[in-house]
Order: structure tokens, then sequence, then C-alpha cells
């Protein structure tokens, strides 16, 4: 029985063992790349007095992976199609592990900078590749489970990538999360560089005469430039809301800044547990059905959790679980749902500018949440709740425009011409 990319319809296919294989390097992969971002913040509190910097040298440093990140994909687009996907991973995942090395020996904040820097040239690019490299080896009705997985990467990142952080920070130095990351992270790569095998099918397709042409026919697309438009959407919910959601918590929720730590360990186990099963419901009942029920359930939970008054702790731990849920509810279908917009030889480019959009969107979603919100005379923050409104209706534009996409994406897609 035929299917669309948006509807159900095809019985579940299981992974072959290479493919079980692929999906857990592409997790770890991922994982990393997230790891390394996520880093940064909650070692300020050591980095900010051993290097004497203050919060505004802190942030600058933290931002400059996001925009060199979103700058490097960019740059990359027009020849992210040209080579084996494989080779790519392995050039950008070798300069993010030294990026990495460079962060644990920088002994000031020059050094760190560059550090950063570096590091989001090459780590912002490895998510498309990673994505494209999905998309090449797991069939359409495949995808699902697929992005399930590797967006669990974010959930372990929060549960277990981030507290041994800040335990091998406390026991040692702020040198050490990165030292030892970029040596796990060098093993991995071993193993991929050993075990993948070549990512190039897409070499045989038609490919036009130059990097920058390859660039704009990717670009100027409709269907493209629509896809592009939620994915801006998509990512300004999030980072509208998690930049200031453990200060409302403690300043007007109530919550003890101790009790912190076990809300998210408990809403990034929750995570991990249902991403694989979100993404499954995404191949069986359509990833569109699955994309509209995780815009409900979080349009709900975000309304909810921005109007919060004094509650207990298992009350915010429920209400965040399930607004978290909810989000990956969108994202896991959506990713799936975006792998079938692209032509195979246009993957790379289309991944590559889709990734710095979300870099570039998410960090000016944080400028404008930064701007609503305002501390009260008490301490407490003021207008959390209009950013709820804001990200609750941006939702509802996201899905609409979806599901103009996925009308389009049920059309068969010609490889681009040379």
């Amino acid at each position: 029985m035929s299917s669309t990319p948006g509807t159900a319809g095809i019985a579940l296919q299981p992974f072959t063992p290479y493919q079980k294989l692929m999906v857990a390097m592409l997790a770890f992969l991922q994982f990393a790349v997230i790891l390394d971002f996520m880093l940064m913040a909650p070692l300020g509190a050591t980095i900010m007095p051993t290097l004497a910097i203050g919060p505004s040298e802190f942030g600058v440093a933290v931002s400059a992976y996001a925009f060199s990140a979103g700058i490097a994909g960019l740059l990359t687009a027009g020849f992210a199609d040209r080579f084996d996907r494989k080779k790519m991973l392995l050039f950008f995942y070798g300069g993010f592990v030294v990026g990495t090395l460079w962060c644990g020996l920088a002994q000031s904040f020059e050094s760190l900078l560059a550090a950063r820097i570096f590091t989001g040239l090459f780590g912002g690019v490895i998510g498309s590749v990673v994505l494209a490299i999905a998309t090449d080896l797991f069939a359409v009705h495949q995808r699902g489970r697929v992005m399930g997985f590797i967006q669990t990467a974010f959930a372990a990142s929060q549960v277990l990538g981030l507290p041994i952080g800040l335990y091998l920070s406390n026991r040692w130095s702020w040198h050490m999360p990165f030292l030892a990351m970029a040596a796990i992270g060098l093993a991995g790569g071993l193993i991929v560089a050993w075990f993948m095998r070549p990512v190039a099918d897409h070499l045989s397709l038609p490919q036009t005469h130059s990097a920058g042409l390859h660039l704009w026919t990717t670009v100027k697309k409709p269907r493209h430039l629509l896809a592009f438009a939620i994915t801006g959407l998509v990512t300004v919910g999030g980072f509208m809301l998690m930049p200031f959601s453990s200060a409302f918590l403690v300043s007007n929720v109530g919550i003890d800044l101790h009790s912190l730590p076990f809300i998210y360990l408990i809403t990034g186990l929750s995570t991990i547990v249902f991403g694989p099963l979100i993404g499954k419901a995404a191949d069986a009942i359509g990833k569109f059905r699955v994309f509209v029920l995780g815009t409900a359930v979080s349009f709900v939970m975000v309304l909810i959790y921005t109007n919060l008054g004094t509650v207990s702790l298992p009350m915010v731990i429920v209400i965040n679980t399930v607004m978290f849920v909810g989000i990956f509810s969108r994202i896991i279908p959506f990713q799936a749902l975006m792998a079938s917009v692209p032509a195979a030889n246009e993957r790379g480019s289309f991944n590559a500018v889709s990734s710095s959009l979300q870099q570039l969107s998410g960090g000016v979603a944080s400028v404008i949440a930064g701007h609503i919100v305002t501390l009260g005379a008490g301490g407490q923050l003021l207008r959390y709740d209009v950013v709820g409104y804001i990200v609750a209706g941006v939702s509802l534009v996201a899905l609409v425009m979806l599901w103009r996409l996925t009308r389009d994406i049920a059309t068969p897609i010609v490889p681009v011409a040379a």
C-alpha cells in the first residue's frame, strides 16, 4: 500500500543490523554536538571567576558558537552534495573534536572565544550531515523512528552529559569536561570511520555546475522556502521559552534552586523513553497526525506553564514533562517530514541551510524574549506569559504552513538537472 510522507498506510519495516548500528552512531554524533553546545551554560559559574570575565564576555563566548555554526552552514551548503557524506562527516567531526580539545586547553578568555568560534564552524555542519545520511539510508516509512532515536540525544545530554560534566568540573576544573568529551569524541569518530560505509549514491544524480548555483537552486524553490520558514517558526518557540525557564521556576513558581536538577532529570528521562515511541507512532499512524497531536498538547501546556503561580514540585515536574513530550511530538515528526522535502542530490545543501536557520533564528528568538521579559521589584519575571502566548500562536501558524507543505511533499520530486 502506498503512502505519502505525512500519512499512515505502511506496515512498520524492521531495521537491518547495519541500520541499527547506523542509528546508534548517528545518535551518538548528535549527542556529542548537542552536549558541547550545552556545556558552556552550567560551567559559567566556574569559568567566569577563573578567567576573570563578566557575564557580558561569557555571553559572547556562548553565542559565538551559535553564530559561527550558522555562518558555517551557509558557507558549506553549496558543497554539501558534492562529496561522499561519510568523508564530509568525518572532516567536520574531526575539526569539532579538535575545537573541543582547544576549549579544554584554553587559559584565557581570548583563547576560549577563538576555540568556541572554531568549534562552531565545524560542529554547526555535523547536524545537517547526520540528517542527510539518515535520509539517504532509511526509507520514508522508517524515518520517524530514526528521528525519534536521534532526538533522544538532546534528552540524553541533559540526563547523562550535564551531570557528569558538572561533576568533572567540580572535582577537577572546568577544563576537564571538554577534555573528557574530546577523548570520547575521538573514540566515537574512529568507530564511525571504521564501520560506516560510504554514503555516495547521490553523486550519481545530476549536479549543477557550481557550488553557488547549487545553493541558489536549492534556496529559490518555493517548496524549500516554505520548509525553511516552518523550520524557523518551530525553532523560535523553544528558544523563546528555555532561556528564562529556570529563573521563572525559582522566582515566580517558588521552586528551590537545588530542586531544578531533579526537574530536568525526570524530564530528560521521560523524553528518552517517549522519543522512540513518538518516532514509531509517526511511522505507524502518520507523521503529520502526530505533529498535530504534539501541537495540541504543547499549545495547552505552554499556556499553563507560562501562567503558573506557586505550585508544588511534583506538579511542576508533571507539567514540565508533559510539555516537553508535546514539544518532541512536534520536532520528531517534523524532522521526518523535512527529510522528504528535497531531492536526493539537494539534501546536503537543504539541511545545511536549514541548520543555519535554526541557529540564527534561535539567537534572534532569545533576543526577542529578552526584550519582552522584565524583572520585577521583588525579583519575579514579568510578562513571561506574553512569551507563552507568542509561542502558542507561532505553533498554530507553523501547523497551518506544515499542512500546506505536506501537500507539496506528496508530489514526486525530480532530481535537479545540471
